[in-house]
This record gives structure tokens, sequence and C-alpha cells, in this order.
């Protein structure tokens, strides 16, 4: 199969990541945290050395303050829904979020009565920026924003909003889904006080791990409450980090596999890395040369994420889809992919959009089939 979905969940992954999952499995299985034999040291080491490595790697400065988390998701609900809301507070966030920002967001919205203020973006980062700026009032709380777009691959200009902001002391929460592995990330660089990433995408990590870091002194109350393996007299939750936001067991073997992504990572070759923008870049411009074929986000030369989005004549784009996977063996996305208001800004709710994405170990052989395939199946619907 070509595998044409890597913004959904990388695949495959370095063969050091199932390797070092199915050891803490059957090697080590104890639990981090909850007892003092030696197994459930060598699993709190691996829990411990993988926080230090993402507050090297992202920028954050106390490794207490990287979270670990099922997903992305619960990591976004526990930045958002963990803060202290009063009716009338403000929120300013993007038309490119994923429903795992939107939602929560529109959770504190009915139930608070927060204000929301969804910016849109039409890739023109000045423009975007002053009207972020414009929107902020006195009352503003939160700003979260997706570094890029799940749907398009655009980037959004995270670092320039927060340098423009930086004197207003606003916190600033930055989605990382896209952009964690393909760009180098910096907290403390680039004045973001929260980020969040998941473990399996850009990564290459295993599903079922996500992150939450925090920078400075922004604080939150815990979405959830329950054992942390100390401070166990307390019938309160422990108010240290991490065990204030981490209850209950921990995914030791995803960890694990999330440490050996990271190793991984650190040591990738920068020519496989701008390989996935090579090969998006040739097939975005492929998919523009042929005719029926609408492409969104921006150009091949502008900066984005290997993520090639577009529409074929008026066909919906699950229908594509399936065409691609029964006919070709080619796996794709299709739909609204949870961002509703992605689709809105780009007039696409009805159709949806195809998405491709690659990684560093897609070929140009692959980007070639996938181009003869939508050719042809283009020819087939212009022939009806």
């Amino acid at each position: 199969m070509i595998y044409f979905d890597q913004a959904a969940s990388s695949h495959p992954k370095p063969p050091e990541v199932g390797e070092a999952m199915m050891d803490a499995l059957n090697g080590i299985g104890a639990n981090p945290g909850r007892g003092s034999h030696k197994l459930a040291n060598h699993a709190a080491a691996i829990i411990s050395e993988t926080r230090e490595t993402i507050s090297r790697l992202f920028g954050c400065s106390d490794p207490k303050r990287v979270l670990f988390h099922p997903n992305a998701t619960i990591a976004l609900n526990q930045a958002i829904k963990g803060m202290p809301w009063s009716k009338e507070d403000h929120v300013i966030a993007t038309s490119c979020e994923h429903n795992s920002v939107r939602r929560p967001l529109e959770y504190i919205k009915s139930e608070y009565g927060v204000n929301v203020t969804y910016v849109p973006w039409y890739n023109h980062e000045q423009a975007f920026v002053q009207q972020v700026v414009q929107s902020i009032n006195s009352n503003t709380k939160l700003i979260a924003i997706t570094h890029a777009s799940n749907v398009t691959g655009a980037v959004i200009p995270v670092e320039r909003l927060a340098s423009v902001i930086s004197d207003l002391h606003i916190p600033l929460l930055v989605d990382a889904s896209q952009t964690a592995g393909h760009m180098s990330l910096n907290m403390q660089d680039m004045g973001i006080d929260m980020m969040v990433m998941p473990g399996h995408k850009g990564l290459f990590g295993p599903q079922g791990t996500g992150v939450l870091m925090v920078e400075g002194d922004v604080e939150l109350s815990p979405l959830h409450h329950g054992g942390t393996g100390s401070y166990s007299e307390k019938p309160e939750q422990p108010s240290q980090w991490p065990e204030k936001l981490e209850s209950g067991t921990l995914n030791t073997p995803g960890i694990a596999g999330l440490q050996a992504a990271l190793k991984h990572y650190e040591t990738r070759d920068q020519e496989n890395v701008s390989r996935e923008t090579i090969l998006s870049q040739t097939l975005l411009k492929g998919l523009k040369q042929i005719e029926g074929v609408t492409c969104y986000g921006p150009d091949e030369h502008e900066q984005r994420m290997p993520i090639v989005a577009f529409n074929v004549l008026n066909v919906p784009s699950q229908e594509i889809a399936m065409i691609l996977d029964a006919h070709y063996d080619i796996a794709v996305r299709a739909g609204l992919h949870c961002s509703p208001l992605t689709h809105e800004t780009l007039d696409t709710a009805g159709q949806g959009i195809v998405r491709a994405s690659l990684s560093m170990y897609n070929t140009e052989e692959e980007v070639e089939q996938f181009l003869q395939a939508i050719r042809e199946v283009t020819e087939s619907y212009n022939l009806l």
C-alpha cells in the first residue's frame, strides 16, 4: 500500500520504537512510581528520562512541567479547561483549529460564559497577526492557536505573533500536532507558554501518547483526580507537578516507544527530513497540472507541512478516497478532517477535501504512482 495519511498517524515507525515498547511491556511490565522494587524503578526511570528529553528538545525549562496524556486531544483539554475561567473572559483562536481545540473552547463558552473569537486565516501573515492583536481586549485570558492546519498544511506565524504580544502577558497555547517532528520547536525561544504535541505523528512515536508542556508561571487545575503513586496520605490532589495533573497509571510502553522515537528524531539526517518537503512540493505541482483538480492551501514555494489538499471536479472527497483505496491501494484521508471551520473558510464544507500527507519514508515512485492514479480517476469522471 502507498500510505499517504501521515498527518493522521505516521507509518511505518522506526524499528527501535516497537522494540522499546515490547521491552517495556514484556521485560519490565511494572507500574512506574507504584513500588520501590527494581522493575518499578526501571519503569519510573523511563518516564523521567523521557520528560527530560522532551524538556531539552522542545525548550520547556522544567521537566516536571512536561505532562503525559493518552493523546494530544486530552492534553489540549487539560490546558484549556484547566485554566480558571469566569464569565466574560475572552479567548482568541483561529479558523484553522482542529475540534480538539474548538470543542473545549465551545465547552467553556457554554459552561462559563466565555467569549471566543475565531480569527480567519487566509495565508496572509501580517493581516492575520494584525487581526489577532485587534481582537485582544481587557478580558482576553488565552490565545489558543494551531501551529499548522491539519487540512492544508498552512503554517501559522506563531513565533511572530508571540513576539508582538509578549508585553501583554496573555498565555499562548500552541497545538503543535502537525509541526512537532517536522519543524524545530523551542518554547522559550518562540515565546510559547503551553504547547501540545502527539507522539504518533511527525515524531514517529506510538499512538496513545500525548504531551502537554507548560512554561513559566501558568497554573492549571487538574481535570482528573486519583492515585498518583506519591503523597498518598493526602485526601486532596497533590499540588506538586507533574503529579498534580497526572492521575492513574501512565502508558509506560507507549512512553518508552516515544523515548526511542525522540532519540531517532535527534539523529535524523536533515536531508531525509527535507525530503518530505520536496516530495510534497512535487505532488502539489503535479496535481495542479491535472485539469479538473483543485488544490488548496499555500503554493509549493511557500512554507507548508508535507500535506497536499485537493478535490477532483465536484466529486465528493470520500468517493475519491474510496476509489484510491479500493482500486489503487492508496491510503489518504477525506472529509472534514475534524476541522469544520477550515472548510467553511475554504467553502468546501459540502464536498470535503482529499488530503494526501507524506513523510520522509515515502518515495518519488509513490508520488508518481499517486499522480497517475489521480489522472486516471479525473479522466474517467470527465468521460461521464
